[in-house]
């Protein structure tokens, strides 16, 4: 895992998936991000040490520290691809582009983001 974005976006895989199935294992994780499962082993062993998540060598669990962290991230997720939509954007591109700039974005941009969502209603 290279950085802070490849550890969100695992964290966000796993989060999504554990709120779509009973159980998340390292295939569904490798599917959902069209990653390999040895490239999926090596980001879990990695988030597993720094407390992110949990496993009983066949599940894979967010930990409250991880869960908290991937919830953060989807949230910034949905609102940007939601401003996106907003602005025009059709949702797939507001999707995509909603998972590149959920790791960029600045707290003071989102916040206007939201403002911007909220007052839009």
């Amino acid at each position: 895992m290279k950085n802070n974005q490849s550890k969100e976006d695992y964290l966000e895989a796993v989060l999504v998936l554990s709120r779509e199935l009973e159980d998340v294992h390292q295939i569904e994780v490798a599917r959902k991000m069209g990653v390999s499962q040895p490239a999926v082993q090596k980001a879990l062993k990695i988030l597993k040490a720094d407390g992110y998540i949990d496993t009983d060598g066949l599940h894979i669990f967010l930990t409250d520290l991880g869960k908290s962290y991937a919830e953060r991230v989807y949230h910034r997720h949905c609102v940007i691809s939601k401003f996106l939509v907003l602005l025009g954007v059709d949702e797939a591109d507001a999707d995509n582009d909603a998972c590149q700039m959920e790791h960029c974005v600045s707290e003071a941009t989102f916040a206007a983001i939201e403002k911007f969502i909220a007052e839009s209603k």
